[in-house]
């Protein structure tokens, strides 16, 4: 998404170039019960409010990588445990997870966040103590590239990469479908403000406009709005054939409702931050028809994805994977390929945390979502995208493609 809004990794994986490894946390004891030491890989997400959907699948498909790999003793001489702290999606809340990830000298590297403005505030505290940070939703360019991304990129944090894709590469693809497969040469946009959806409206209108679209009309609502009528009241008159949003389901599903209710009978189309099944509930029946991006091909078509969905289902977590789940199984477990190699005959975690870093960035592996490798930013080689339709009660694949 997201903010969100990436590294892919499976459960009968190849791995090119690298091995795994672990470590422990103030919190936790040093050694485990086996005798072996223990390492500590967290999780920051949502874990609870609107958001949590999300957040609990990221948790429980970090909490899966790890139990495959400790089943496989992945790393001889440690144990690898999961800590899990709920960011609320919040900036200060992350902010203050991130400070006490910091002080557990066992913390060898965290998954997370989900929201991009939340790493605005988690990318430096983790960078400061040289803890590896991999999300798996992020997709607000500046998070690896800097704020002049488009013209002179530059690498923020060395400790900070993603297994999704990028804005700069979604908000365009959205935009591509809409003027090139669904005939539509008008739209209004509205974003939330936040760093996730005013990146994301940004690059789909860059795209847009250049492919010869006209964007109407362009509105902004606060994060916590609910009312959405006087935004709708300006797009209305302009006639717009489509309303590209950026933001997240808990506000897109009720602006969707209310767009139709007002008589905008026009499709509402987002990114991977709406492609949630409570977009469909909280938009009720009218929202049959409205578009969503999200990374990568659907999980259930490919082959290792359908392995990784069995897998998850077996091991009994109560909430499905969600959206992101493949994207952290592979994030978990390209840290875990990182610490093979700098955990390899370490007696504790915090004196190899830079060879961490190191061989992060040499990851190249076969994942839940293909062969992906990380790039001299922290970025996800892997770039694939698909547009869904909700379709009845359902979002359903319409277009999948892979843009490298």
């Amino acid at each position: 998404m997201h903010q969100r809004s990436m590294v892919r990794v499976g459960a009968s994986i190849l791995v090119a170039s690298l091995a795994l490894s672990a470590c422990g946390s103030r919190s936790t004891p040093s050694t485990s019960a086996s005798g072996n030491k223990v390492a500590i890989i967290g999780v920051m997400a949502p874990l609870s409010g609107d958001l949590s959907a999300l957040g609990l699948g990221i948790q429980h498909s970090v909490e899966l990588a790890v139990k495959q790999a400790n089943a496989s003793k992945a790393i001889p001489g440690w144990t690898l445990k999961v800590e899990a702290k709920d960011d609320e999606a919040k900036p200060d809340v992350g902010k203050n997870a991130a400070t006490a990830f910091s002080s557990e000298a066992s913390v060898a590297g965290v998954v997370g966040n989900l929201n991009s403005s939340v790493a605005q505030s988690t990318q430096p505290v983790l960078a400061t103590a040289k803890i590896v940070q991999v999300s798996p939703a992020n997709t607000n360019p500046t998070l690896t590239q800097g704020a002049d991304f488009k013209t002179a990129p530059k690498r923020t944090y060395d400790t900070y990469f993603r297994t999704c894709t990028t804005d700069a590469v979604q908000g365009p693809f959205a935009a591509r479908y809409l003027f090139q497969k669904a005939g539509i040469k008008q739209v209004a946009t509205i974003h939330d403000k936040k760093a996730y959806g005013q990146g994301l409206v940004e690059a789909f209108t860059g795209e847009f406009t250049k492919l010869g679209g006209t964007v109407v009309d362009a509105e902004t609502i606060n994060p916590d709005d609910s009312n959405f009528s006087a935004v709708i009241s300006k797009m209305k008159p302009k006639a717009p054939q489509a309303v590209y949003y950026g933001g997240e389901y808990p506000q897109a599903g009720p602006l969707s409702q209310q767009m139709k209710a007002a008589g905008l009978n026009v499709p509402l189309m987002g990114g991977d931050g709406i492609f949630d099944p409570k977009f469909i509930v909280l938009g009720g029946a009218t929202s049959a028809g409205d578009l969503a991006t999200s990374v990568g091909a659907p999980t259930d078509q490919l082959a290792a994805g359908k392995t990784f969905l069995a897998d998850y289902a077996a091991a009994g977590y109560k909430e499905p994977a969600a959206a992101y789940g493949a994207y952290s199984f592979d994030a978990a477990n390209a840290i875990i390929n990182a610490l093979k190699v700098s955990l390899k005959g370490a007696t504790d975690v915090t004196s190899t945390r830079q060879a961490t870093i190191d061989a992060l960035g040499k990851v190249s592996c076969e994942g839940v979502t293909g062969h992906d490798a990380l790039d001299q930013y922290g970025d996800s080689n892997s770039r694939g995208l698909t547009v869904y339709k909700v379709g009845g009660t359902a979002w359903e694949p319409v277009n999948t493609e892979a843009d490298k």
